[in-house]
């Protein structure tokens, strides 16, 4: 490919440059280097007739033209693995599928679907970065996102995955020590474990300062993970995915049904990511294992 200089080969470039958002990634995976990567974009963009890449904060996003020439690329793409997989067809499952999610969800969904995935697709590999956001406006490099509430997006595909519950939960210890609520406005005695606040970038997770607006902070975190072992700790009174807080007997849920935050799991993909059969199948796996574990996620058992 190095040596070529067609504009075929050019739109493959930019499919790599898509799915990485940088240069110098797309040059490592192609066995290329970051001028020459650069220096197809430009040939591309100058046989198109205008800009097919545009700069943001976190790399290089796609333009509609972009878009356009990303989407034959994708159908070369597949040309190519069909011919190097004789006999497979095009529904071979392989490559990498990138994608972000929360911390609890790549940890207790993603993981074991990605998992049970890769038994039957051993050419399968799936990246995961997690955070807790917003869905993004522009997507290039990510296949998939999985967000907490529903997403307000452009030119992409939310799908609704399903629910989760979160609860108010304080380890025995705590509760031999500090003694129990024994009514929920005395929660607002005890201090919480929780997001840092300030930092929080999803609106539908602020339901313990809505509910409970005078109770101060003991520990915050933006790792989901924390808050449940600072619970278990004795930091104080954590507000947790019942799904993540259920797997440990030292922690008491109080008030359950009184307090009861049920939130839900979205995914976003783009337009085009489905008619990639690795995508599709990653999409297909995270709703199986969503409902494989429907009890669990909305608090009413936790499943093994």
């Amino acid at each position: 490919m190095a040596g070529m200089d067609t504009t075929p080969n050019d739109l493959l470039v930019l499919l790599a440059v898509s799915r990485t958002a940088k240069f110098t990634t797309a040059a490592h995976n192609l066995g290329l280097t970051h001028s020459t990567v650069s220096r197809r974009i430009a040939a591309l963009e100058k046989s198109l007739g205008g800009r097919v890449l545009a700069r943001s904060d976190d790399g290089w996003e796609l333009t509609d033209l972009g878009e356009r020439a990303v989407a034959v690329a994708e159908q070369m793409e597949t040309a190519v693995a069909e011919l190097e997989s004789p006999g497979q067809g095009p529904e071979t499952v392989s490559g990498v599928v990138r994608m972000t999610a929360t911390d609890g969800f790549s940890a207790y969904v993603a993981s074991p679907a990605v998992a049970k995935l890769r038994r039957r697709h051993p050419g399968l590999s799936v990246e995961i970065v997690t955070v807790t956001r917003q869905a993004l406006q522009q997507r290039s490099g990510l296949d998939i996102e999985v967000v907490v509430g529903e997403p307000r997006v452009h030119r992409a595909e939310a799908v609704e995955l399903g629910d989760y519950e979160l609860g108010l939960y304080a380890s025995r210890d705590y509760l031999a020590a500090n003694g129990t609520p024994a009514s929920v406005e005395e929660v607002s005695d005890h201090r919480l474990v929780y997001f840092v606040d300030s930092m929080l970038q999803v609106d539908d997770l602020d339901a313990p300062r809505r509910l409970f607006p005078e109770m101060k902070d003991a520990l915050t975190s933006t790792n989901v993970f924390v808050h449940v072992e600072a619970t278990r700790a004795g930091a104080g009174i954590g507000f947790l995915p019942c799904f993540m807080a259920d797997r440990h007997p030292d922690l008491v849920r109080l008030f359950p049904d009184s307090v009861a935050e049920r939130l839900p799991y979205w995914m976003v993909l783009r337009p085009d990511s489905m008619r990639r059969p690795a995508i599709a199948a990653v999409v297909q796996g995270l709703k199986d294992e969503m409902l494989a574990h429907q009890d669990a996620l909305e608090g009413r058992k936790l499943s093994r």
